[in-house]
């Protein structure tokens, strides 16, 4: 944010004791360490509360993308169907076939 070097904030803290006087600087110097300290974690909610609307953002595009696609369930039941359908036709060729080749027995 502000790139405050060694010797810039010596220059800041010689004006203050000369400007504030050395009794109450102490007491300045522990007030702007609260400020600052507030204005950190506000600084980090606010981040946080982006972060958060961020992901909730994602997650609702993940979501939608998900219910375009056709379900599972769906899929799979399609799937039993025409195993089923080819299972049914298996079994009626070879039943087919089984009657052709049945040797039926001589009539004495």
């Amino acid at each position: 944010m502000f790139d405050v070097g060694l010797w810039e904030l010596m220059i800041i803290m010689v004006v203050a004791l000369l400007v504030v006087g050395p009794e109450r600087l102490p007491k300045l110097a522990r007030t702007v360490g609260l400020w600052v300290g507030k204005g950190r974690r506000m600084v980090q909610s606010v981040k946080a509360d982006i972060d958060r609307e961020l992901a909730a953002d994602e997650l609702k595009k993940t979501l939608t993308k998900q219910a375009a696609v056709p379900e599972v369930y769906e899929i799979l039941e399609n799937t039993r169907e025409e195993l089923q359908a080819t299972k049914e036709a298996l079994e009626t060729d070879f039943d087919t076939t089984d009657q052709k080749n049945t040797i039926k027995p001589d009539s004495q």
